[in-house]
This record gives C-alpha cells, structure tokens and sequence, in this order.
C-alpha cells in the first residue's frame, strides 16, 4: 500500500504489480483531478452558465386585447420596439410569438409580471403565470418574468418625451411598456423569475 498527497487530500493505492514504478505512480497521482470541491465548484459554474441570460430576447407585455413586444441586439445592449400582436386565442399568440422567435432569432423570453403596487399577486398576475408556463411548455428558449408595475405609466411619458402626440401615443405604448420591461430584465438580474415548464405548481 502506497499512501500519496493529493490536494490536500491523502490517497491510498494499492499497487497489484510489483513492476509499477513510481514515474507511473505520479503520472497515475496526478490525473486525479475531480475531488469533492471540485465537483462542487463545477455544479456552481454550470448553474451559473445554465441561468446566464443569451441574446437576443423577446420581451412581451400582455394586455387584455394587446401584447406589446420588444427585442434587444444579440449583445444585450439595445432594445427597440415592436408592433404589438393581437391578442385572441392561445393558439394564434403562440404562433405568432414563434415568428418573432424566428425573425429575430430571440435566444430568451421574458415576459411582463402585473404585481400589485405592494408586491402582491392578483389575478392578472396568476393568469400572466399560467400563460408564460403554457409558453415555456412550448417553445425551446427559456421564458422568465419581470415586475412590470408602472411600466404603463412610464411607456407613456417616454413617448410624450418623443414627441408623440396623445391622439399617436395608444399606438405604441404597448411596444414601449414591453421594452422597459426588457430594459428593467436586462439591467437588474435579481429580480429575474425564471418559469420552469416542469413546475406543475406555478
């Protein structure tokens, strides 16, 4: 029996033939390189490139007859607006999200959270959950949720600060909510909600 150092660690190996020389041994030794740490550290760099977020990605802010779209470039650094989609039923949005996937190549979808001024969820919240579940169910990108509040409000003084008339801003409000929404989804990660299609609770 052969006792080795190894990382702090202290290795026993038993040798079944005399003719192992100790050149062998420490070529044997130290190609051992997976201890518990680190498997551990590996675990850790995995989950972090597992959750690192990939552009381009499709933002979407659901409203009762529309969704308000937006995209960023592929380095996450600009977003622009979309004509908003139609909303009807399930199936025709998740078609027509399929195409904006394919057109800009989106790599991740975050959709709009409605919460509650205190931070609560309210129906609007819980519907807006089952759908971006349905969606993440679907479609191969991963699809997360934002807090949306006051979005609405702020898409509109954005616009007013183009330069858009009232009577012009109806028509693209919806586009610029979903892009603050893809704004706020780039720069802030801790209030990231990753959806996880095999969550049958969400």
């Amino acid at each position: 029996m052969i006792q080795a150092v190894f990382k702090g660690r202290k290795l026993k190996l038993l040798l079944c033939a005399t003719s192992v020389s100790s050149v062998t041994l420490w070529l044997f030794v130290t190609r051992i390189t997976i201890t518990t740490e680190d498997t551990e550290v590996a675990q850790r760099r995995m989950k972090t490139v597992k959750d690192q977020i990939i552009g381009p990605v499709l933002a979407l802010d659901l409203g009762e007859k529309l969704v308000g779209a937006a995209v960023s470039d592929e380095r996450l650094v600009t977003t622009k607006r979309l004509q908003p989609l139609k909303r009807s039923n399930w199936k025709k949005l998740l078609q027509d999200v399929r195409l904006l996937l394919e057109r800009f190549d989106a790599q991740t979808i975050v959709v709009g959270l409605p919460l509650r001024m205190d931070g609560t969820e309210g129906d609007a919240a819980k519907t807006v959950r089952r759908l971006a579940l349905n969606l993440a169910k679907s479609v191969q990108q991963p699809v997360y949720l934002q807090d949306e509040r006051l979005t609405s409000v702020a898409a509109t003084e954005n616009l007013k600060a183009e330069g858009l008339t009232a009577d012009k801003i109806p028509a693209f409000v919806d586009g610029e909510a979903a892009a603050l929404i893809l704004r706020d989804f780039l720069s802030n990660e801790q209030n990231r909600i990753r959806v996880d299609p095999l969550n049958r609770n969400e």
